[in-house]
């Protein structure tokens, strides 16, 4: 049974399917489910899939709804789940296929396969929709805290699967012993099969007395790394390079970072430790300037901020100015906020 009732899609799939309720939700309406389809109301879209040529695992991987949701309105899922009842009573194999299936899932192997089938696969609209529900309703302190308590235990469980699988009674007797022999955090690390700054970062949680052992020493000149580089590109020094390129030549950090080959975050601690601010979109906020200086060079004006604010003042016009400068309007706008006020 269905309603004739037309509807207006609400969106296509990427290849061109029109699909008539919202992705990751089933509509209800009076006890009838909306095809996302075709748009009529059924009282079984599972059914009706038949007619489109598509499966119910099709039709829930297409439109963002999990595996085990119910295609059917209320009212069936009633007389359906009265029909299964007198099934379990008097059919010996659903009775058995019953038993089986409540025998899994004591013994865990259930949710271990449903694990395994879902390891690498992208979550449905429909699940993600149900956790942002889940997590509006939660402060945002006891989010924060409580993802830092689980990353709390992951560390602490990473300690004792390598304590446990070199035959030490805990990581800091590993780091020790390892320490007698000459090697470093970093060789340690990666002996252990782990990140080379991981036990930098996170020895001093799970073995404070370890991490109080370790040497508290620091490169004296931490821009020694960058001699090679700068050297080729013709820079006496750190600072220089910096200057250079980033206040004067207006380059961005990413672009920096891949000249020399370091990451963004050494860059940016470069910066830092030469006194010099980052300037954020620097090429881009250059290439803004000097078109403002020669749209107010055009105009004969000094500043083109300034210009603006006299002719607002004045009563013109945003389409007016946009006449007069040959500039779109919403440039001009940006511009003038840009400016602050005199």
């Amino acid at each position: 049974m269905s309603t004739a009732l037309v509807r207006i899609p609400v969106g296509e799939l990427a290849d061109g399917t029109p699909y008539f309720a919202p992705l990751g939700a089933v509509v209800i309406e009076d006890s009838l489910v909306i095809c996302h389809l075709c748009g009529r109301a059924l009282r079984s879209v599972t059914v009706h899939l038949r007619g489109h040529g598509w499966t119910k695992q099709a039709y829930c991987a297409a439109f963002g709804l999990e595996h085990g949701q119910s295609l059917e309105g209320p009212e069936t899922r009633k007389l359906r789940a009265a029909a299964f009842s007198s099934r379990l009573v008097f059919d010996p194999a659903v009775r058995a296929g019953s038993a089986a299936g409540r025998q899994r899932a004591r013994s865990g192997e259930l949710t271990r396969d449903a694990a395994a089938a879902a390891t690498g696969r992208r979550h449905p609209e429909q699940r993600r929709r149900k956790a942002r529900q889940a997590l509006a309703g939660i402060p945002a302190q006891r989010v924060a805290q409580a993802n830092a308590e689980r990353a709390s235990r992951h560390v602490a469980q990473v300690a004792a699967d390598v304590a446990r699988r070199y035959g030490y009674p805990d990581l800091g007797a590993f780091v020790l012993a390892r320490m007698a022999g000459g090697a470093s955090l970093a060789a340690i690390s990666r002996e252990a099969g782990l990140h080379k700054d991981w036990l930098s970062r996170h020895l001093a949680a799970v073995a404070p007395g370890a991490a109080a052992a370790v040497p508290q020493q620091r490169p004296a000149r931490p821009d020694a790394h960058w001699r090679s580089a700068l050297r080729g590109l013709g820079f006496p020094d750190v600072a220089s390079y910096l200057q250079e390129r980033h206040v004067r030549q207006h380059r961005t950090v990413n672009a920096m970072a891949a000249e020399i080959g370091v990451t963004h975050h050494a860059i940016e601690s470069a910066l830092r430790r030469h006194g010099l601010d980052r300037i954020v979109h620097a090429a881009t906020r250059h290439a803004a300037d000097e078109r403002a200086a020669q749209v107010a060079a055009g105009l004969g004006v000094n500043s083109l901020g300034e210009y603006l604010r006299q002719r607002r003042a004045a009563g013109r016009t945003w389409r007016a100015l946009a006449a007069e400068s040959g500039q779109p309007e919403s440039w001009l706008r940006r511009q003038a906020a840009r400016t602050p006020p005199g």
